[in-house]
């Protein structure tokens, strides 16, 4: 199923310098078919559920350091993806039931820190961050995997 992901502002990259105002970005399966206004990704999409957010929409996050503690690699897991990110080094996965909770979940794990971007063809992974930076909501590979209540 296509869902649109709507927000006040689309940044395709954290630091770009002109975010789309009332974007959007279309996600079908686990890749990204669409970004921009919400008016032009509705018009190529029309009948797709919409999925509006509070805040700024852009690519979800690397965690760039040790996993958060808890009691299980599953909860570990979770916590990141509560961030707002979706990646994890492998310097700090480097135990094999955290690297499988991480597989479990779609959660990449990766050999060093690259740019993230929304691209279309992309992997769907989204982060909603509202004025404080905070994580309202995560998509990995197209799946809503977090969202703050």
């Amino acid at each position: 199923m296509l869902t649109i992901h709507a927000a006040d502002e689309v940044r395709r990259a954290w630091d770009d310098p002109e975010p789309v105002k009332d974007g959007a970005v279309a996600v079908e399966g686990d890749r990204i078919a669409a970004v921009g206004t919400l008016a032009e990704v509705q018009e190529r999409f029309p009948g797709a559920r919409v999925r509006r957010w509070p805040g700024a929409l852009g690519p979800a996050r690397i965690h760039e350091g040790p996993l958060p503690d808890a009691p299980t690699p599953r909860e570990r897991v979770h916590a990141v993806l509560k961030s707002g990110a979706v990646a994890v080094l492998a310097e700090y996965a480097d135990a094999p039931e955290l690297r499988a909770a991480a597989v479990r979940n779609d959660v990449v794990v990766l050999p060093g820190v690259r740019p993230v971007a929304l691209v279309p063809g992309g992997r769907a992974d989204l982060a909603v961050l509202d004025g404080t930076g905070a994580c309202v909501a995560t998509v990995c590979a197209g799946r809503l995997v977090h969202r703050r209540r």
